[in-house]
């Protein structure tokens, strides 16, 4: 899954704008200029996914752009959310992708997590344990 969801900006009367995520609902925050926005919305979409992480819920589709601007997650985010969609997927809980690890379930939790730092290697090698793997794509910006 292409990890980059488009977002709406709603200019504000009192200046400034409002970053709305039609697919993310939770994601709303605010920027003084359009490049302002466009940078606090990743921030604002990378906490808004974490909800999903934490509650172990699947995550929003992103709807096609159709002209409106995209915020991307950044790289080890994109595998944390890919990890989650596996493990769901699989119908993996956070125990059993721990005992295939041969690590505790903490260890797998923070694989999840977005917003905690993680190794790159560490998430290849769970997606590996539910039979996926991991590859990069570059895009021209």
């Amino acid at each position: 899954m292409r990890y980059a969801y488009p977002y709406e900006l709603a200019p504000q009367p009192e200046g400034g704008f409002t970053v709305l995520f039609p697919d993310v609902p939770e994601a709303i925050t605010q920027g003084d200029t359009e490049a302002e926005a466009a940078v606090m919305a990743e921030d604002a979409l990378v906490t808004a996914l974490s909800f999903y992480t934490d509650k172990a819920e699947p995550l929003p589709h992103p709807s096609p752009a159709r002209g409106r601007s995209l915020a991307y997650v950044p790289p080890l985010v994109a595998a944390k959310l890919a990890l989650h969609d596996a493990m769901l997927a699989a119908r993996v809980s956070n125990v059993t992708l721990a005992r295939r690890l041969g690590t505790d379930e903490k260890t797998v939790r923070r694989l999840r997590d977005p917003l905690h730092q993680s190794r790159i290697n560490h998430i290849d090698a769970a997606l590996r344990a539910l039979g996926k793997r991991m590859g990069i794509v570059i895009e021209a910006a």
